[in-house]
C-alpha cells in the first residue's frame, strides 16, 4: 500500500506523539514511549476476559513482558518484512471498516426491499430483442419492441408475437410465458418492472446488459418454500428388484430407529447416502420446483415438524422431515440477497454512495482548471497516447482536487490510473476516459485519509489497531524464539532430555514399534514372504513402493488403551478392528513389523512431546532473563497511580 496516509507502526508513534498532553507516558522500553491509555484499554479488555481478575501490579508485569517481547521482534527487523506488512495492512482495513464513512441505511433500504420483494412470487410473460451493434441499433429496438406493446395491448396474441419476435433463447419451450420469478434472480433493471408493473399491465420496454425487454404481469401469489430434512437410500438407477428390496430394508430399519426415539439428525449423518448426511440430513430451505414432484408431494401431506413414512422416488427410499413451511426468515436468505445485491448495478449504487458521502465529510472540490487544460491539450496532441501522458500529466503539479482543510492531489498523480497503451484519437472520447479515473483516484485518497483522521482522533480505533500490530510481531517472535525453536533444535531437545532424564518415567509400559497393516490375507502372505528379502534399514520403504495402499505402517510410542492396533496386536484387549485409510479401503490384517514393549523410556524420541514442551518453557524462561537485560523498563509510579 503506497497511499499517502499509510497507517504504519511510524505513523502510529506519531500520531500517538502528538496527545501527549492528554495521554501521559507510562512507561518507556527501548526508548519507545508506552501511553497510559493504552495500558488501560489493554487492562480494562484482559480483566472482562478472565474469571479471575488481576490487580494492576500483576497485570504490570505481564504487560512489560509483552512489551518487551514486541520490542524484541523490532529489533529483529519482523515489522519490516513484506510478509508483516502486506498483513498488518489487510487488518487495518478490516479494522477501519467499521468506523468510515458508511451508508448503511442505504445498504440497508437495499437489502429490506429485495427481502419484501422476496416473499412475494410474480407470474410474468416476457418479450426480449437484443442489444444492437451500436446505440442507433439499440434505439431502433426499443421504438420495435414499443410497437409490439401496442399489438399486445389492442388484443394481439402473446404467444404468436413472442414466437415470431422475441430473441430470448426459452422461447422456444416457453412461449413467452415465464411463469412465476422471484427476486435475487434477475438483473435489478428487469426485477424492478417485475415487481413495479401491475397485474394485468404491460410494461414499457425497458433495457439491460442482455437486450431490450418487455413483460406482463398476469397474477402473484405468496412464497411457500420448504425447509426439509431427509435420509436416503440409494439405489442405482437400472436397480433390480434385489437391490431395490435391500435398500427398502434398511430404510425401514432406519424408520423403526426413528420409532423408537432415535436422532433424526444423528441417523441422516450415518447411514443417509448423499452431501446433506454430514448436515444431519439438512436440505435447507428450497422452492417446490426446485426438488423432484415426488419429494415435494410427501412434503405438502406433513405438518411443521412432522416426519413422513418411507417412500420411493427415482433416486431411492427416503424418510422426509418437514422442519417449516413458507418464507424463510431475513436472517436464512440474507446470504442470498446479499449475492444478488452485491453481483449488479446495486453495488454500483451503494458504493457512489459511499464515495459521495466521502467527498461531503471531508470537503472535496474538484479543479475546474484542470477540465480547461485536457480540453486545450488533447486538441492540440491530437489525441490521448503514452506521448500526452508524459507531457502534459506525469509532471503536472496543477491541483487535480481539494479536499479537508487545505490538502489537494496533483495532477500527476492521476497518471498512475490511466492506461498508458491506448489510443484515442478523438479528444472529446479521450477526455471522457481521462475523467473515468478521477473518481478511483479521490477515493483513494479519502479512504486513506479518513484512516488517518481516524487514527488520530479515535483513541479506541487506535487503541485496538496497535494491540493487533504488536499481537502479530509477539506471535512471529514467539514462534521464532520458542516454539519452532524447541522443535527444530533436536540438538538442544536431546541435551535438554539427557540433563533431565529422571523426570521423563512411565507408569505403565508402552508398545514402541511398527504395525503394518494389510487390505487382505493374500497381501500379508506376500508381505510376511518378502520380509526376509530386505534389510531391516530398508524394509518399511522398500514395502511401500511395492505394494502402496494395499499396505500400511504406523511407528507407535503407545500404552494400553490408546491405540486400537496396539490394544487388538499387542495388549489383547480389543475386538479385531476394520481399519479404513480411504473410502474405497480397509485394512483387515494386520502385523507387528517390528518392535515390542518397553517399560521405561529409551531415547528422547519416546518422550519427544513432554521434552519439547519442557524446553519450550526453559527457552521461554532464558528469553525473559534477556529481555529483562536488553529492554529495561521504566515506569512512571505517579502516572499508573491514576488508574488506582
Amino acid at each position: 500500500m503506497k497511499a499517502k496516509f499509510l497507517i504504519s507502526s511510524l505513523l502510529l508513534g506519531t500520531v500517538i506523539l502528538a496527545l501527549a498532553k492528554e495521554d501521559p507516558v507510562l512507561m518507556t522500553i527501548n526508548g519507545k514511549d508506552v501511553r497510559l491509555s493504552e495500558f488501560e484499554y489493554l487492562y480494562n479488555k484482559n480483566n472482562q476476559q478472565q474469571v479471575e481478575k488481576e490487580t494492576l501490579e500483576q497485570y504490570l508485569d505481564r504487560f512489560v513482558l509483552y512489551k518487551q517481547k514486541v520490542a524484541d521482534a523490532e529489533a529483529a527487523g519482523l515489522d519490516t518484512t513484506r510478509a508483516f506488512k502486506t498483513e498488518f495492512a489487510g487488518y487495518q482495513k478490516d479494522l477501519a471498516a467499521p468506523y468510515m464513512v458508511k451508508d448503511s441505511t442505504y445498504e440497508y433500504e437495499m437489502l429490506n426491499e429485495a427481502y419484501d420483494r422476496f416473499k412475494t412470487e410474480v407470474e410474468i410473460d416476457h418479450m426480449m430483442l437484443p442489444i444492437g451493434k451500436n446505440a442507433e441499433e439499440t434505439a431502433a429496438n426499443v421504438v420495435r419492441m414499443d410497437s409490439l406493446r401496442k399489438c399486445i395491448i389492442a388484443g394481439g396474441n402473446w404467444e404468436e408475437l413472442a414466437d415470431q419476435y422475441s430473441s430470448d433463447p426459452s422461447v422456444k419451450r416457453n412461449h413467452g410465458h415465464y411463469g412465476f420469478v422471484s427476486a435475487a434472480t434477475f438483473p435489478y433493471e428487469f426485477e424492478n418492472e417485475v415487481y413495479n408493473t401491475a397485474v394485468g399491465e404491460v410494461s414499457a420496454p425497458f433495457q439491460t446488459q442482455f437486450g431490450v425487454h418487455m413483460i406482463r404481469v398476469n397474477s402473484t401469489r405468496d412464497r411457500n418454500d420448504m425447509h426439509a430434512k431427509h435420509i436416503i437410500k440409494v439405489f442405482p438407477k437400472n436397480a433390480t428388484p434385489e437391490q431395490k428390496a435391500q435398500c427398502k430394508h434398511q430404510i425401514d430399519s432406519i424408520y423403526d430407529l426413528l420409532l423408537a426415539g432415535a436422532s433424526f439428525e444423528e441417523l441422516a449423518k450415518n447411514e443417509s447416502q448423499d452431501a446433506s448426511a454430514k448436515r444431519g440430513g439438512d436440505l435447507g430451505w428450497f422452492g417446490p420446483e426446485r426438488m423432484i414432484p415426488a419429494f415435494v408431494e410427501v412434503l405438502r401431506t406433513l405438518r411443521d415438524g412432522e416426519t413422513s413414512k418411507p417412500f420411493e422416488t427415482e433416486f431411492g427410499y427416503h424418510i422426509a422431515k418437514l422442519i417449516e413451511h413458507g418464507v424463510p426468515s431475513m436472517q436464512e436468505v440474507r446470504p442470498v440477497l446479499e449475492k444478488a445485491i452485491n453481483r449488479d448495478i446495486r453495488a454500483t449504487l451503494i458504493h457512489e454512495r459511499r464515495l459521495n458521502d466521502l467527498k461531503a465529510k471531508f470537503n472535496y472540490r474538484f479543479n475546474p482548471d484542470v477540465e480547461a487544460l485536457l480540453t486545450s491539450s488533447l486538441a492540440s496532441a491530437g489525441g490521448y497516447d503514452s506521448t500526452f501522458v508524459g507531457k502534459v500529466i506525469k509532471d503536472a503539479a496543477m491541483p487535480l482536487f481539494y479536499y479537508g482543510d487545505n490538502e489537494s492531489v496533483p495532477l500527476s498523480q492521476l497518471a498512475s490510473f490511466l492506461n498508458v497503451k491506448s489510443l484515442i484519437p478523438d479528444a472529446a472520447a479521450a477526455k471522457d476516459y481521462i475523467m473515468s479515473k478521477v473518481n478511483p483516484l479521490v477515493e483513494k485518497t479519502l479512504v486513506d485519509y479518513n484512516e488517518h483522521e481516524l487514527l488520530k482522533n479515535n483513541p479506541e480505533y487506535r487503541n485496538l489497531l496497535n494491540e493487533y500490530r504488536d499481537g502479530m510481531l509477539l506471535f512471529e517472535i514467539s514462534n521464532d524464539r520458542v516454539w519452532k525453536a524447541a522443535n527444530r533444535d533436536t540438538a538442544g531437545l536431546n541435551r535438554y532430555y539427557a540433563e533431565h532424564r529422571a523426570n521423563y518415567t512411565w507408569d505403565e509400559p508402552r508398545f514402541k514399534g511398527i504395525i503394518l497393516s494389510a487390505t487382505s490375507d493374500s497381501v500379508m502372505q506376500l508381505v510376511k514372504a518378502d520380509i526376509t528379502k530386505y534389510g531391516r534399514d530398508t524394509l518399511p520403504d522398500m514395502l511401500h513402493m511395492k505394494y502402496g495402499n494395499d499396505i500400511r505402517m504406523e511407528r507407535l510410542v503407545v500404552k494400553k488403551g490408546e491405540n486400537a492396533l496396539a490394544d487388538y496386536l499387542v495388549f489383547g484387549v480389543a475386538d479385531k478392528p476394520v481399519q479404513q485409510n480411504t473410502k474405497f479401503t480397509e485394512y483387515t490384517e494386520y502385523m507387528i513389523l517390528e518392535g515390542g514393549i518397553i517399560n521405561q523410556p529409551e531415547e528422547m524420541a519416546d518422550v519427544r512431546g513432554a521434552v519439547t514442551s519442557d524446553y519450550q518453557d526453559e527457552l521461554e524462561r532464558l528469553w525473559k532473563e534477556e529481555l529483562a537485560r536488553k529492554y529495561p523498563a521504566k515506569v512512571n509510579k505517579k502516572v499508573l497511580k491514576k488508574l488506582k
